[in-house]
């Protein structure tokens, strides 16, 4: 992974007021490594995705239709309470993974793959209806597309054991999802990043390109 340069960072902008950024996009599409990046070169303070704390993840990649409520709920509750830290912290922050993609893409996915109950989906999402009450949308969002191989290539590149059972045909349900979900989504403003073009990680001229992007919707040049 690159660093940006030292010209780059020179120039860099950062809100007048704090701001909520997130990241959004499937498994694998590298919203960890663009959090770290954006973090290290605007100064802004990171908040990732609970992983290796996270006490249901490695039950339900290897039985899905047992543990499925339950994680999501683990990662509704997570992610509301990290919304409610952020709005009080007055700092600006960057956050990997949005509350929505748990009850637009994940949730449902879950529950149209038969991998959740009609009851447990109702209630899990009669609580976030409860929560979306409470909580503000994001300032910006990133989505990062990525196609079904890039998505593989990076998953096993990370190495992750229990990401070894992921199936292709949930990863592309997903995926489906996700563009359904960014075409819609209207509740704040939404970049859009495809992975297969901009290797962000490795390329330095595409991690510019990524940047100049961003600063253009925070400041409002487009």
């Amino acid at each position: 992974m690159k660093d940006v340069s030292a010209k780059q960072k020179k120039q860099v902008k950062k809100p007048s007021t704090p701001m909520h950024i997130a990241i959004a996009g499937n498994i694998g599409s590298g919203k960890t490594t663009l959090t770290a990046i954006l973090a290290k070169h605007y100064g802004w303070e990171a908040h990732y995705e609970d992983v290796d704390g996270n006490p249901y993840l490695n039950d339900f990649y290897h039985d899905m239709q047992r543990w499925s409520f339950n994680l999501q709920v683990y990662f509704l509750n997570k992610r509301f309470s990290q919304i409610l830290e952020f709005r009080n912290s007055g700092k600006t922050v960057i956050q990997d993974r949005t509350i929505y993609e748990d009850a637009e893409i994940f949730a449902p996915n879950l529950h149209n793959m038969g991998l959740m109950s009609t009851r447990d989906f109702e209630t899990y999402h009669n609580v976030f209806d409860l929560m979306g009450k409470l909580i503000q949308p994001p300032d910006l969002i990133i989505y990062l597309r990525a196609s079904i191989p890039t998505l593989v290539q990076q998953i096993q590149k990370r190495g992750r054991d229990y990401e070894n059972t992921i199936r292709l045909d949930y990863l592309k349900q997903l995926n489906q999802r996700y563009e359904a979900w960014a075409t819609r989504y209207q509740s704040s403003k939404i970049l859009v990043i495809n992975v297969d073009e901009l290797n962000f990680a490795d390329n330095k001229e595409d991690l510019s390109k990524v940047i100049d992007r961003i600063d253009a919707r925070l400041h409002g040049l487009f």
